[in-house]
């Protein structure tokens, strides 16, 4: 079983970002997925859901208009796409499956900066 985020990087305030999770070793299709972030000194945060069948999706009041996850069960692959990106956004991003057992991703960084 394996989560693998990528898609982070520096973008200035206003900007976007699209992050992609990559799942393995489970049956993708059945699982709800979600993104959580953790910026330093702080609790990681849920910032979107998603569930399995049809995809019924929720935001955190933080990115809710500005955030937006999708998936694809084809390729096993969860998006969030972000938009009006602010500093408060900076953190390490992570994928997740509502899944027993599942191992955290390396997640990837995102750094809102002028």
């Amino acid at each position: 079983v394996q989560l693998v985020e990528s898609g982070g990087g520096l973008v200035q305030p206003g900007g976007s970002l699209r992050l992609s999770c990559a799942a393995s070793g489970f049956t993708f299709s059945r699982y709800g997925m979600n993104w959580y972030r953790q910026a330093p000194g702080k609790e990681r945060e849920l910032v979107a859901h998603i569930t399995n069948g049809i995809g019924t999706t929720g935001y955190a009041d933080s990115v809710k208009g500005r955030f937006t996850i999708s998936r694809d069960n084809a390729k096993n692959t969860v998006d969030l796409q972000m938009n009006s990106l602010k500093p408060e956004d900076t953190a390490v991003y992570y994928c997740m499956a509502n899944r027993p057992a599942t191992p955290w991703g390396p997640g990837t960084q995102v750094t809102v900066s002028s």
